[in-house]
């Protein structure tokens, strides 16, 4: 965890090049490497000692802004073996399930690394993050973008751990286990005994019905609290002088997001009040 993320741009920086058109290419800066487009060359050398934040100009005259990308336009970018999980609903798991520096977590269902590489940042270098994941494409591909994001192994706080979580697990007293599969319902178990009390087990699901049955899981199984469940939906807006309104387009449905925690062993949460049947006056 001790990769740069600040001053001047040094060979190895990964280097996020905007053009006027607000596109975008990332390039990884080498002493002799030259970045090519339809728009001219850019040597790398012209980059390199340079602060975040300045200009260079191509051979054929475009300017492009150069910064060190950030977390989220680096996991949008990255090769996928799987979809990722989007910026806005990493920065939920990490907010809501309140992964802190230091923690020990639990991943399942590493995809292609996107929510690991959040899930590193959180915990910091005094923390711990295991990630599960059944393919070994996936978990390859995985591999191969924290290390290019974090600029190397990270095997001081990163075990990547290839097979089922239920029959793989080797952890206990663990803080967060965050659940990003098709059947989240099928690990409630596993979760529940690797947490400690007052952990938190948080699932990403993509549909309805998996919701419902991730949700029922988490109530049946009796050590955790209630459920709470939801979406998150962002919409930018486009703000240009007086034409101030919402954009065109926005990022609508990626997943739901299911999270709970877990309770003292032999405890039995209270039992839930519901509203009768024909009225709305809660209890």
């Amino acid at each position: 965890m001790g990769f740069r993320r600040h001053g001047p741009f040094r060979p190895g920086d990964q280097v996020q090049l905007t053009d006027p058109k607000n596109k975008r290419h990332t390039i990884t800066l080498k002493e002799d490497g030259v970045f090519h487009t339809h728009k001219g060359a850019i040597p790398h050398s012209e980059l390199i000692g340079q602060p975040e934040g300045s200009v260079v100009r191509s051979s054929g005259g475009t300017q492009y802004l150069a910064f060190r990308h950030l977390l989220q336009d680096y996991t949008l970018a990255m090769p996928r073996g799987a979809a990722v999980i989007y910026p806005k609903d990493a920065s939920m798991i990490v907010g809501m399930a309140d992964v802190f520096p230091g923690a020990r977590v639990i991943e399942a269902g590493v995809g292609s690394g996107a929510l690991t590489c959040f899930l590193l940042r959180a915990v910091g270098p005094e923390g711990h993050v295991t990630s599960y994941e059944r393919r070994q494409e996936f978990a390859d591909v995985a591999a191969r973008n924290v290390e290019k994001f974090y600029g190397g192994p990270m095997d001081d706080n990163w075990r990547l751990v290839v097979g089922d979580l239920v029959s793989s697990i080797d952890e206990s007293d663990v803080d967060r286990v965050i659940l990003d599969m098709l059947a989240p319902w099928e690990c409630v178990d596993a979760a529940a005994k690797a947490l400690t009390p007052g952990g938190v087990i948080c699932c990403y699901v993509a549909t309805t019905t998996q919701l419902s049955k991730t949700v029922e899981a988490i109530r049946d199984h009796g050590s955790f609290t209630e459920p709470h469940a939801w979406e998150t939906l962002v919409r930018d807006w486009h703000v240009e002088g007086l034409a101030v309104r919402p954009d065109h387009r926005m990022i609508g449905h990626t997943g739901f997001l299911v999270i709970a925690r877990r309770m003292a062993d032999g405890v039995t949460p209270p039992p839930r009040r519901r509203r009768p049947k024909g009225t709305t006056e809660e209890l």
